[in-house]
């Protein structure tokens, strides 16, 4: 079964600390292939506890947009997870090279031996997990390095545009089936962050056949994610969904539309 299980949709300091909504990343499985997004806190918790329980060992990889504490407080302890603490080495982690470099890495050197390999994401970088095939377009703008994501299936096209201010070329970098888009407020943002008029922008010019919000700042929380969403699918003729903690969505769905 082909999906995207989200195990968090929390966004910004606040929602985080207060677990208003949960943190714990996205579960692609895709082609037989399993993919972690951004495990930020608590995504194991949110793994063991999903129904159907998500069985981390059966991860094939790992891969983070950035470093923010949202984004990766977990990497570590999935890392271990995956890998039964070091004792099956095995998968992937693509990661910006300041999660493993510089004076503030997130990832901890004993963990790295766990994992067959950590390739280091870079634009237009084309990687391989598994069956998946994946792209990282363009290096986004944000306070530290970040990058969206590609996912392609053999059937099945998933782009995750991950934490950053809007600029130009952003929407024609991410053509897909499925275009998540973590957008923060409803408002233009002071902070390098997408707003709905971003987001509405790129759903325009991407055309995906789904479009699913995520990653809700504080104000975007209170201003009803899902009643949002419903407001911009009738405005830009694509079908757009808010995530929820713990949503499904089957990729078998746009089979049927």
């Amino acid at each position: 079964m082909n999906y995207i299980k989200f195990l968090g949709t929390a966004g910004a300091r606040v929602v985080v600390a207060k677990q208003l909504r949960a943190s714990g990343g996205i579960w692609l499985s895709l082609d037989d292939t399993n993919i972690l997004v951004d495990p930020g806190p608590g995504s194991l918790v949110r793994c063991v506890s999903s129904r159907p329980r998500l069985d981390p060992t059966l991860l094939d990889g790992i891969v983070l947009s950035h470093k923010h504490l949202d984004h990766a407080a977990d990497i570590n302890v999935m890392m271990e997870a995956m890998t039964i603490g070091g004792k099956n080495r095995k998968g992937v982690v693509l990661v910006p090279a300041d999660s493993v470099s510089g004076d503030d890495p997130v990832i901890y050197k004993y963990v790295r031996p766990y994992v067959k390999k950590i390739e280091i994401l870079k634009g237009k970088g084309r990687y391989k997990i598994g069956n998946i095939n994946i792209q990282a377009p363009v290096k986004h703008v944000h306070g530290v390095e970040t990058y969206g994501l590609i996912f392609k299936g053999k059937k099945h096209t998933v782009s995750y545009v991950a934490d950053t201010k809007f600029f130009p070329e952003l929407p024609r970098e991410y053509k897909g089936d499925v275009l998540i888009v973590n957008v923060l407020r409803p408002e233009p943002c002071p902070f390098d962050h997408l707003c709905i008029e971003d987001v509405k922008k790129i759903i325009k010019d991407v055309k995906p056949r789904t479009t699913i919000l995520t990653h809700f700042g504080m104000s975007m929380w209170r201003a009803r994610p899902r009643e949002i969403a419903e407001r911009m699918s009738q405005e830009t003729g694509i079908k757009v969904i808010s995530a929820r903690d713990g949503m499904r969505f089957d990729l078998s769905r746009l089979d049927d539309d």
